[in-house]
């Protein structure tokens, strides 16, 4: 069988010297219809391998029930990899980051109060040790030892940038070798002497992420390890976006500069991304290097990367294939041809459904005394809404929500009030309670939990407790509102709802193409296409557009349904063929 190994400076595979070129492509941000179509484009710009990371939570969303079907079947994935003559890196560390919800951890690891993240705690060891036994299983007869085009696996993920907790990072490994993953296993890390001191485990091949800078990078990591193969395992040749921010873009020409110089060095290096794909449904992470701190990532996981979110090459690409054909010879292939583009144009929705009247359909209410986070309801994602009522009279005093995870929409009597958010701190919602009393109702979205830094351990909803002035109120009604199953809906024609709403309409389309939706005059909600949750929309921006794939329509009848926080302009959305992200 194939081995892959390293020897001095040396990838060696098949006793042959190897220079590793690759790719990182998540299979889980790619509709399957699309993953050959994406691979056969990596091997054309004479890459020789793909990467991906595999994230927990996708597969074990709920504690012991496993998923590894549709868009979560990594077998499938690595396997069409194989056939196509690309080896492959996988990543299964329990944490991922990759501006992933929670860094890939799933959310039920929250529900107890005493769970210790990435370190050697029991509790959690326990937990990724039934993960492993599962996924493991699977990786096994992929790995180029048993004839499979796996080549080398990760054990942890820029663990000095989090910690240094050796005992957890050898217990990672171990677990890997005792369940016969005798392959190449490696860390990343950033070239900085804190972060390879933290992140590198004896016996295990450590590399370098950066964006730039490449002789200095691999210089640091030559301090540590001098006998070895210089890699960047990330090549960070473009950048992700947050609501609010700009949208982020790299020079081709810069981006394939750098490339030059890695190549120059006899570097082995993988493009972080080489096609970034898209954050659907409420999987998109959030950065929070503070306390006070909180950036959501948008829907779009396009990366300013070699090819866009829609898998067409970009100029980088041919930019950064003009260098790899200085090092190396390119076998000529033919790009798979360009996936169609269309505009459906206009679509009316014209059936509403108020979440008022449809709680009951969607959630079973919960009665504590003080407001729960999602966490501890067994919820992970989406929203929860939590009520109860303020006796009076009172006068005016402030509305303290301790604390709010991550954006509270405020109703008194059913009417909006204001609107508390995490990332924008010194909002104030002030109100006098009439002699009869107020119902206060407060609907909370998690707008994605933080996957990288010290604040990792960020549960949603309400996770103290909710104040009037001085005074805790309790007595709540909570209903969780995961939006996974929108069956229960009852919708009707013609009506103008109150409040957060679902707006229903269809539409026909002929033949199936990929295409854009565009929501002029909608302000924050979520998109569902024939019951696929699209992800998040916010004219805050920057992102304008929402990507659907054609594998998601069907020929004849389509069905789009929008929940809307605060209600649009006109009950109208429009298919347009080309994305706007800002």
């Amino acid at each position: 069988m194939p081995t892959f190994h390293y020897s001095g400076s040396s990838f060696i595979l098949d006793d042959k010297p190897i220079q590793i070129l690759s790719g990182a492509l998540h299979y889980f941000r790619v509709v399957p219809e699309y993953w050959e179509d994406r691979l056969r484009k990596l091997k054309a710009l004479g890459l020789n391998t793909v990467e991906t990371y595999v994230p927990w939570n996708l597969h074990e969303q709920t504690k012991g029930q496993f998923n590894f079907e549709g868009i979560a079947d990594l077998e499938r994935f690595v396997g069409l990899a194989g056939e196509l003559g690309l080896h492959v890196i996988v990543r299964p560390s329990p944490y991922i980051c990759a501006e992933w919800e929670f860094g890939g951890l799933p959310a039920w690891l929250l529900a107890d109060s005493d769970m210790r993240l990435r370190c050697f705690h029991q509790p959690f060891l326990d937990h990724v040790d039934d993960y492993y036994d599962v996924l493991l299983p699977k990786l096994k007869p992929l790995l180029c030892t048993q004839g499979g085009p796996i080549i080398a696996l990760q054990i942890e993920n820029e663990y000095g940038s989090y910690g240094n907790d050796k005992a957890y990072l050898n217990y990672l490994k171990d677990a890997m070798i005792k369940r016969g993953m005798n392959v190449l296993l490696f860390t990343s890390d950033g070239p900085e002497d804190a972060m390879l001191q933290g992140g590198m485990v004896d016996g295990v091949l450590a590399t370098v992420n950066f964006g730039s800078r490449a002789e200095e990078a691999f210089d640091k990591l030559r301090e540590y390890q001098p006998d070895a193969p210089i890699m960047c395992m990330e090549y960070w040749n473009g950048w992700f976006d947050h609501w609010r921010e700009e949208h982020h873009t790299r020079p081709a020409e810069d981006a394939a500069a750098v490339l030059d110089d890695m190549l120059r060095l006899g570097a082995s290096v993988n493009f972080y991304m080489f096609h970034g794909g898209t954050n659907f449904g409420f999987w998109n992470g959030a950065n929070g290097h503070t306390a006070d701190s909180y950036e959501p990532t948008v829907t779009s996981y396009d990366y300013d990367a070699l090819l866009s979110e829609t898998g067409e090459p970009t100029d980088k690409y041919y930019a950064v294939q003009k260098v790899i054909s200085k090092y190396v010879p390119i076998e000529p292939a033919e790009l798979p041809a360009p996936i169609p583009k269309r505009s459906y144009g206009t679509v009316a929705l014209t059936e509403q459904a108020a979440l008022s009247a449809n709680l009951d359909s969607l959630s079973t209410a919960v009665h504590t005394a003080y407001p729960e986070p999602m966490e501890k309801l067994g919820q992970d994602y989406g929203f929860i809404q939590y009520r109860t009522f303020i006796s009076g009279p009172r006068p005016e005093d402030e509305l303290f929500i301790q604390d709010v995870r991550d954006r509270a929409l405020v109703f008194l009597n059913g009417e909006l009030a204001g609107t508390l958010d995490r990332a924008e701190p010194g909002q104030q919602i002030k109100v006098a309670v009439p002699p009869e009393g107020l119902e206060l109702t407060l609907l909370v979205e998690n707008m994605g939990r933080v996957n990288y830094g010290p604040y990792m351990k960020d549960r949603k909803g309400i996770t103290e407790g909710v104040r009037f002035g001085r005074q805790f109120l309790s007595e709540w009604t909570t209903h969780p509102l995961p939006l996974s199953d929108l069956s229960g809906l009852e919708f009707a024609p013609g009506s103008e709802p109150k409040g957060p709403a679902f707006y229903r309409g269809t539409f026909d389309a002929e033949e199936t193409a990929d295409t854009f939706i565009r929501l002029e005059g909608w302000t924050k909600g979520v998109v569902f296409v024939n019951g696929f949750n699209l992800g998040r929309y916010w004219s805050i921006g920057p992102q304008k557009t929402l990507y659907v794939p054609a594998p998601l329509l069907r020929e004849g009848s389509n069905e789009i349904v929008v929940f809307e926080l605060y209600g649009c302009d006109s009950p109208q959305v429009e298919f347009v063929d080309q994305a706007d992200l800002g």
